[in-house]
């Protein structure tokens, strides 16, 4: 069986218990799914700060994965927003996603979209993130709501009702043809309030799960167990785990 590395780069262990249970939902019996959380950092990433941390976290948790257990066939970041996607291609050796770049992918193919998303100071993160995966001209505009991912899932019941009052004005207001909801922690409500939307409401867990099916089935053989790639970097002050990897 394929298999998939979900990499959490916040240290929230309640997001790597969702994470786990709805990309394995996703994907079924189809793949083996491990989530890996970041060691060090902040339980939520919110800001350009957090960010910064995060890809340096997601890094250190691809590492330490490998420490412990074959290369995976593939990895997903489990963060909409993305930290350290570049990064981590560079040295995998297997396909690697991330969240928001494959729920940006679904939504585009309806043409233009709208992201939801909880946090203000997502948005010129995400815009830059769009920038650079060649989705500016498509994004048609981002809403966010004041809450922030981790109090939008604090209350799932709130949040449900919040949330599609946003979708529904973000569809309105940019006149997008579909809808990304985005957040690890929000993971599961699309399919709860999608019904409220002229357009279709793309959930951006259940988008990289889709996406990281897509790229086993292109996989072919099964990687080596052993790590033959790495970062090419001679760290200093670093964690053996990448430290073994440079």
């Amino acid at each position: 069986m394929p298999s998939l590395l979900v990499i959490n780069p916040n240290t929230s262990v309640s997001i790597n218990a969702l994470l786990q249970a709805c990309v394995q939902g996703e994907v079924g019996k189809a793949a083996d799914v491990h989530t890996m959380g970041a060691r060090f950092g902040a339980a939520y990433i919110s800001s350009e700060a957090t960010y910064a941390v995060a890809q340096h976290a997601g890094l250190d948790a691809w590492a330490v994965s490998l420490s412990k257990q074959p290369r995976p066939d593939a990895g997903l970041i489990g963060c909409f927003g993305d930290p350290g996607l570049f990064a981590l291609r560079e040295g995998a050796g297997v396909p690697v996603g991330g969240l928001a770049e494959a729920s940006f992918a679904e939504a585009a193919a309806h043409g233009r979209f709208a992201v939801v998303t909880g946090g203000e100071r997502w948005r010129p993160m995400l815009m830059r993130l769009a920038d650079a995966l060649g989705y500016s001209d498509a994004l048609a505009g981002i809403h966010t709501v004041a809450p922030s991912g981790a109090q939008l899932a604090a209350d799932p019941q709130g949040a449900r009702v919040l949330l599609a009052q946003a979708c529904l004005e973000a569809a309105e207001r940019f006149g997008a043809k579909a809808v990304v909801l985005g957040g690890a922690g929000l993971a599961g409500m699309a399919a709860d309030i999608e019904h409220q939307l002229p357009v279709p409401l793309i959930d951006s867990v259940q988008a990289g799960a889709r996406w990281a099916m897509k790229a086993l089935r292109a996989g072919g053989q099964a990687p080596l167990a052993t790590a033959a790639t790495g970062f090419g970097v001679a760290w200093e002050n670093l964690s053996w785990e990448m430290g073994a990897l440079s």
